[in-house]
């Protein structure tokens, strides 16, 4: 087949394409910008258009797959609908690939990436060879064990992170669900916790659908969930109405005693234990998981140490609600010895930071010095009336009341100029955001060199 992937550069869909194009299928793509996911090999066999134009699609392409982020009024999804070519979502595309596979699925807001990294890698442990789809790079993945969002298995198991964003994981069936936490996150979508909890229900209710793939049919369907999270404990008892689900529940609170991990955080315990679970299920011996995880060193832009400026550790991160804030920085907390904790910070969407305003002033606690940035918003996502009621020199303003040490810094040249300034041995900083604030620990670190 020949397939168009609109917006091929993004995280999950890029994951995608990879599939199709290891099955030998004929892969084209087109972005705003070049994609990074890919590795140089990989793009030799795609064809990639940068920008969105009607003319980057052939008239003989068999299937055209889209981001869920871009518009109707696509030049190439319509294009593609005039000419009659079959269309699916991203979501759309990868619940259909769930139906030919004994699908683990890994959702919830925070943590998702992370803990489909751990599950994966257990099973790779456990000679079981699962595909792999996530949202984020993972080393030992990809070509000569390059960091990738993909792994192509030979086994009818495959892991992929479930997405919530505009209730996209609906269109998925898995067999096994895995919840780490749901809280208030994508509002300009659900509006309110309320929708997200209805459609977290939705979301278990996949579990109801039937497949036949052989052996892998003698396993029960299962909905593995973080027992410390009360909103989880809403929609669970308001599930057993299900058939054939057995509901296994994980508790930080029940650590066993030889887990040790290499990645920081009460949080990635909790990750750790939810990819414990899982593995129990499929009977894995604990050595064999233990193994795998304690050799787990994270994944891209999570907690990713990067390097030293004036012998201060650099990480990266993705992290750009709240509560990631919170508990990355209380788990970086825990690295430091006689040293001062720095974050620079992007804030990611107008709204995002509007309405979770209250929440961000209570996100860097932990921190002793913050460094704002200007909010990343994807052009034409957000309507201008919304920029007006909020922006980063607010979100300082009302920090400052609160805390000393409070920047706000436009330029990233200004905020590299900041942190070579005040940046000393044993000090820590940590550059989170999910825009583009990557490419200013990249500049940081490729110029220490």
């Amino acid at each position: 087949m020949k397939i168009h992937f609109i917006g091929i550069g993004g995280i999950g869909i890029s994951a995608l394409a990879k599939y199709y194009l290891y099955q030998g299928h004929i892969i084209s793509g087109s972005d705003l910008s070049y994609p990074v996911v890919f590795s140089k090999n990989e793009l030799k066999n795609i064809k990639f258009y940068l920008g969105h134009k009607a003319r980057n699609l052939e008239k003989d392409v068999d299937l055209v797959i889209y981001t869920s982020a871009i518009k109707k009024n696509n030049p190439e999804l319509v294009k593609a609908k005039k000419l009659g070519i079959p269309t699916l979502s991203y979501p759309q595309a990868l619940g259909q690939l769930t139906k030919n596979y004994f699908t683990i699925a890994i959702a919830g807001m925070h943590g998702k990436s992370t803990t489909t990294a751990m599950v994966s890698n257990i099973f790779i442990k456990a000679k079981l060879d699962p595909t792999v789809i996530i949202g984020s790079k993972v080393k030992g993945f990809g070509e000569n064990k390059e960091p990738s969002n993909f792994r192509l298995g030979k086994s009818k198991i495959l892991i992929i992170e479930a997405d919530e964003y505009k209730a996209g994981f609906l269109n998925h069936y898995p067999d096994i669900i895995l919840i780490t936490n749901i809280e208030e996150e994508h509002l300009d979508y659900y509006k309110n916790l309320n929708n997200i909890l209805k459609t977290f229900r939705k979301f278990i209710q996949r579990l109801n659908f039937e497949k036949n793939l052989g052996n892998l049919n003698k396993f029960r369907k299962y909905l593995v969930v973080n027992k410390e999270d009360k909103n989880i404990l809403k929609i669970v008892p308001q599930s057993n109405f299900l058939k054939r689900i057995k509901v296994r529940f994980y508790s930080v609170k029940n650590k066993p005693k030889n887990l040790k991990l290499q990645v920081p955080g009460l949080h990635n315990i909790s990750n750790a234990l939810g990819a414990l679970t899982i593995a129990k299920i499929f009977k894995i011996p604990d050595k064999v998981s233990f193994k795998a995880l304690y050799e787990f060193k994270g994944i891209w832009r999570r907690l990713e140490y990067k390097g030293k400026i004036n012998g201060a550790k650099i990480f990266d991160d993705y992290g750009h609600h709240p509560t990631e804030i919170k508990v990355t920085l209380q788990a970086i907390k825990e690295l430091i010895k006689n040293g001062r904790l720095f974050i620079v910070f992007q804030p990611h969407q107008y709204y995002r930071t509007l309405i979770l305003f209250d929440k961000f002033l209570n996100a860097f606690d932990d921190a002793d010095f913050v460094i704002l940035t200007d909010i990343y918003s994807v052009p034409g996502r957000e309507k201008e009336s919304i920029k007006r009621k909020v922006n980063s020199e607010i979100l300082k303003e009302e920090l400052s009341k609160k805390k000393n040490n409070i920047y706000y810094l436009k330029e990233f040249e200004k905020i590299e100029e900041f942190l070579r300034k005040n940046l000393n041995k044993n000090d820590i900083c940590i550059i989170m955001g999910a825009g583009d604030i990557w490419k200013l620990t990249e500049k940081l670190i490729k110029s220490e060199k």
